[in-house]
């Protein structure tokens, strides 16, 4: 520890002595050049002879320090221990001969040749004295006594030689000499005081500490007479005396006596010297002298008080003495806590009693009241609070009474003077953050040392929470009146504070099956008392509160029997406690979303309330008529929005109808499964499709519910969300009415599908025509438009495409003519021929495959009826008659002498060209299929009849391209 003592002492004293000897010399310098060369005026010969002045260094081109008037008093500056020059030697220059002495700077030489000896002599005279004493008694060559004496005698002979160097200054000429040896002779004096009271017992305690207080007064005294550099040995020799001299165990108290005059006594000298550097050096070596006594073993009584006592001087006290008020600031404010640190490993070391707890105490009430007295402490508080509480968090296995009254003492010394001044002019967050500290951190470290696992200690924990909470909360309560309380967050953090333990007490205290109501209450309690301060930072803890109580709903023991209730499953629950649950809830979130200030969090509350009113309803309906209760709040809704504003009910109204659509997605997953099926050409079986009950409660109810809540809400409303929820009611309505009309078919097997499936198709897009049929009579032209597409989409895939009778087997009736065939053709057939009254604006531009699908269906029409007259109801019967065959030939060419006088009557030249391609088909069918096949007169009169067939086409195309413009 020596050793390193010295170097870090060497190490400071280059450092100081270098700029002071740096300032003298560049003085001196200034003396023998500057003010010499006005007292005479030399002949020109002599100035030419004169040498040139000393270059100034770049390293040294530094303005001249000004005198300090202090130091310019201490005997190391004054005149008369500088070199004297004569003043013919400043009237005359140097002979030519004589070489000039160069500019000195901080070369090698100078700091190892000069410099840096005599330092080293000094500091090695003090050691070599403590050496020769400890040889001596390694080797038994001395008596106690004599040693004791000796070493006095050394330190005196040493403080005596500095002495001689000062009144032979005339021959010794260098300042340092007599710093060096009164130096070394005060350590030596402070070595041999301590050996002869610790190892030797040759004087009392009474008399040693009269011996070093002696020495103290001589050290101060010498460095006012001899400079700096005898008080800095002297700091060194009197910090370093103990622990050169160490041999058994110390008397702390003699020890801590000791060492508070040293530090005293130099904190004095730094004081009015204006010596900052040795007062620092002093309270720092003071301060490391304390950490080595806490770290040396367990105290007893009598060394706890002696180094809690030390500890308070060296921290608190003595810094205002060594340091001045405004210098210094963080060397202050760092020895203090410090100090404070220390204090705090005195509690550790000593068993964490009540007696260390007390000396903390003390240092904390010194902390405080520093932080009164002067403005730059005013944050030291909160250090030390720091200190305090993770100390009383490491106290292993304290009693309940003690550590309650260590707490309530820090909440008297930490809170009492941050209450006081909370609402004051000088209050502000420095003393909200104590409050705050103290109250979260008692709550928090009662918990971690008296919570049980099983419970036990629960109720109590909860009554600390409470009480802690009680602190910000009073403190918030003092300041409601305060003019100034809106302008900061003072009170906000408070408020919180006491929220986020009252919420702790409640995890502590409450079941944690109605934990989510007691957050919710304290949420609720948080957004009025938000409203009433007229303080919009209290807010966003009120959402942050009601948050957490959602997240705890959903972490409660019942959530997911409760839960599955809203999905039509799960067994019996506890209904009184859920119930309470969600709908406390709801009506938190209901109060949110009334009082809230920013809308989106309005919006979000009246959604939240939505789903949790729902969840409250689903404990008390029956699971079998749940699904009801959404559509139905959502018209109550509807009929409730014509009390506010536009959109005021919207969020709620989305998430029922979000819930409507949950409890529909099964039928319609179940639905749109069999439809695409169907699309390959898959028949709808009414064992594919959802149960009555389920499209009755869930698509059909809903559907009318919906449509109901879009009518009644139509002022209330935008036009694109009351559309969307028409066709939201439109497609419920439409799967409901198909999975009601599949239903009555009873369609369930292969051979029930080719009896009765054209028939139900029929009907089927029959009904959907005339539902296209009512809306468009009511003024709703995008409902008859969506309901004649899909009649129209029906139709053209499923009839005539994929289940066509002419290539699938469906049966189309026994009669003539008065069949399904009829139905199938005559539907489109009769669309085709209104569609230039319901869609007029639309007509010039498809009339061309209007026409075009017109003489495909009756094309149709008519090969099927040809084919019912010879097959009966099932047109995919096996076998084709040689007879059947020139029918189509002649159906084909009667077809086309149709086609074309329609088109000369409605001078279309679609219709006319139509029936041009169907009779070059059958003429074309006529020569190479029929013909080939025939033999004698029915050859010949097939023949005849076709070219009379085709002269009779001509002759009226001829006509009609000569009667008028074709279109």
């Amino acid at each position: 520890m020596f050793e390193v003592l010295v170097f870090l002492v060497v190490f400071i004293v280059l450092g100081q002595m270098w700029t002071r000897i740096h300032a003298l010399e560049r003085r001196l310098e200034f003396a023998e050049s500057g003010p010499a060369a006005p007292l005479a005026a030399p002949a020109p010969a002599a100035f030419a002879q004169a040498p040139a002045p000393p270059v100034e260094r770049w390293w040294e081109a530094e303005p001249i320090p000004a005198a300090d008037p202090v130091e310019a008093a201490a005997p190391e500056t004054e005149p008369e221990n500088l070199p004297k020059a004569e003043p013919e030697r400043l009237l005359a220059p140097e002979p030519e001969t004589a070489d000039p002495e160069p500019a000195r700077g901080f070369g090698f030489e100078e700091l190892f040749g000069r410099r840096l000896p005599i330092w080293a002599g000094g500091i090695t005279l003090a050691v070599a004295g403590v050496l020769i004493v400890r040889y001596s008694i390694e080797a038994g060559l001395l008596s106690p006594l004599v040693r004791f004496v000796a070493g006095l005698a050394f330190g005196g002979g040493l403080i005596a030689a500095a002495e001689l160097a000062l009144r032979l200054e005339h021959r010794v000429r260098d300042p340092r000499v007599r710093q060096a040896l009164a130096g070394a002779g005060i350590a030596s004096l402070y070595a041999s005081i301590l050996v002869g009271v610790n190892l030797y017992a040759l004087i009392g305690p009474m008399t040693a500490f009269a011996a070093m207080a002696a020495v103290t007064v001589l050290a101060m005294g010498l460095s006012l007479r001899f400079g700096a550099p005898s008080a800095l040995l002297g700091l060194v020799g009197g910090l370093a005396a103990p622990a050169l001299v160490g041999a058994g165990d110390p008397n702390v108290p003699l020890l801590t006596l000791y060492l508070v005059s040293a530090v005293a006594g130099l904190s004095v000298l730094a004081r009015t010297r204006r010596w900052t550097w040795l007062g620092i050096g002093a309270l720092t070596g003071g301060l490391g002298w304390g950490l080595a006594l806490v770290l040396g073993g367990v105290p007893d009584t009598a060394d706890s008080l002696s180094i809690g006592a030390y500890l308070l001087v060296i921290g608190i006290a003595l810094p205002h003495i060594a340091l001045p008020a405004r210098a210094a600031r963080l060397v202050r404010i760092g020895e203090s806590l410090v100090a404070a640190s220390e204090m705090a490993a005195l509690v550790a070391a000593g068993g964490f009693s009540l007696l260390h707890w007390g000396l903390f105490g003390l240092i904390s009430i010194a902390i405080v009241w520093l932080a009164r007295r002067e403005e730059m402490f005013e944050r030291l508080p909160l250090a030390g609070l720091a200190l305090a509480l993770p100390l009383i968090g490491i106290w292993p296995n304290p009693s309940p009474a003690h550590f309650a009254l260590v707490l309530i003492g820090a909440a008297i010394i930490y809170g009492g003077p941050a209450l006081r001044d909370l609402w004051r002019s000088k209050g502000g967050l420095i003393e909200v953050g104590q409050i705050a500290a103290l109250s979260l951190g008692g709550a928090l470290l009662a918990a971690i040392h008296f919570h049980r696992a099983d419970g036990s200690a629960d109720l109590a924990l909860a009554a600390v929470a409470l009480a802690a909470a009680a602190f910000p909360a009073a403190a918030a309560a003092l300041g409601w009146r305060t003019a100034g309380r809106r302008e900061d967050s003072r009170f906000s953090l408070l408020v919180c504070t006491s929220a986020l333990l009252a919420a702790a007490a409640a995890v502590l205290a409450i079941p944690i099956a109605t934990l989510p109501l007691a957050i919710a209450a304290i949420a609720g309690a948080l957004l009025l008392l938000s409203l009433a301060a007229g303080d919009v930072r209290i807010e966003p803890a009120a959402w942050l509160g009601a948050c957490t109580a959602l997240l705890l709903l959903a972490g409660a023991p019942g959530f997911a029997a409760e839960a599955q209730r809203t999905i039509g499953s799960g067994g019996p629950v506890d209904m009184a406690m859920a119930v309470l649950r969600w709908g406390g809830l709801a009506g938190a979130a209901l109060l949110f979303a009334a009082r809230a200030r920013p809308g989106a969090v309005r919006a979000a509350a009246q959604a939240v309330a939505a789903a949790l009113a729902y969840g409250a309803a689903a404990q008390l309906v029956p699971a079998a008529w749940l699904s009801l209760a959404a559509p139905a709040a959502l018209l109550g809704l509807a009929f409730s929005g014509r009390r506010f504003a536009t959109d005021a009910l919207l969020p709620a109204m989305t998430v029922v109808l979000a819930v409507t659509l949950g409890w529909a997605a099964a039928p319609l997953l179940l639905w749109s499964k069999a439809a695409l099926l169907s699309l390959a050409g898959n028949p709808v079986f009414v064992t594919g499709l959802p149960g009555l009950r389920d499209t009755v409660q869930r698509l059909l109810v809903p559907a009318g519910l919906i449509a109901g809540s879009a009518w009644v809400a139509a002022r209330q409303v935008d036009a694109e969300i009351r559309r969307t929820a028409l066709a939201t009611a439109l497609a419920f309505g439409l799967v409901a009415a198909h999975v009601l009309f599949k239903q009555a078919f009873g369609l369930e097997t292969a051979a029930g599908f080719v009896a009765r499936g054209l028939a139900e198709r029929t009907l089927w897009e029959a009904l959907l025509l005339g539902a296209a049929t009512v809306a468009w009579k009511l003024g709703s032209r995008p409902a008859a438009l969506a309901l004649g597409g899909a009649a129209l989409a029906h139709l053209g895939w499923y009839g005539l495409v994929l289940h066509n009778p002419l290539w699938a087997e469906q049966s189309v009736g026994p009669l003539v003519l008065l069949n399904l065939l009829a139905c199938l053709y005559g539907l489109p057939l009769a669309l085709l021929a209104l569609a230039p009254r319901i869609a007029p604006d639309l007509f010039p531009r498809w009339e061309r495959p209007r026409a075009a699908a017109q003489m495909l269906l009756v094309a149709l029409f008519a090969f099927s009826t040809l084919r019912q007259l010879v097959h009966g109801s099932i047109l995919v019967a096996p076998g084709l008659s040689q007879g059947e065959d020139i029918a189509r030939s002649i159906l084909a060419v009667a077809l086309a002498i149709g086609f074309l006088l329609w088109g000369m009557r409605r001078r279309s030249r679609s219709w006319r060209i139509g029936s041009l391609v169907l009779m070059l088909a059958a003429v074309a069918k006529v020569f190479l299929l029929d013909a080939s096949g025939l033999e004698g007169l029915m050859r010949i009169a097939s023949f005849v009849a076709l070219g009379f067939s085709l002269i009779g086409i001509g002759w009226l195309y001829s006509r009609s391209l000569g009667g008028g413009r074709a279109h």
